[in-house]
């Protein structure tokens, strides 16, 4: 596996309407797409700079992954998404070097990519998505 770049940095948030202004008046990025994920129970807004995209992470369920990570953790840094050409080739590579997964088949995430995550455990405390766009 080789990622090809920062695809981009989940950040935990409690509030899109809350939470956009900032990068939009502040840093002068531009919210590009608001997208709901029912199955992951979470609400997104992208922006981009560069090449990397920001994804804000908005729980839908507290008792979903995002509510539960701001329920122990608050607001943050939630994760490095890697682009990488095959999602599904890269998930069977890092298991056979022993990382543990969260998902051993890619899914389809916000912007109809496919991803797959890495136990931060194995991730050296980092939890790391892989993604790509086929």
């Amino acid at each position: 596996m080789k990622p090809t770049h920062i695809e981009h940095i989940g950040i935990a948030v409690k509030s899109l309407k809350e939470s956009i202004p900032f990068y939009e008046k502040v840093l002068g990025l531009e919210c590009y797409s608001v997208e709901e994920i029912i199955d992951q129970k979470v609400k997104t807004a992208f922006f981009k700079i560069g090449q990397t995209k920001i994804e804000l992470l908005e729980s839908t369920d507290p008792e979903g992954p995002i509510g539960k990570f701001i329920e122990k953790k608050g607001e943050g840094i939630h994760h490095l998404a890697y682009a990488v050409e095959d999602v599904n080739e890269a998930l069977k590579e890092v298991e056979a070097e022993g990382v543990r997964l969260i998902d051993k088949e890619g899914r389809k995430g916000a912007e109809g990519l496919n991803i797959g995550f890495l136990h931060p455990k194995s991730t050296l405390g980092v939890l790391t998505e892989l993604c790509d766009n086929k």
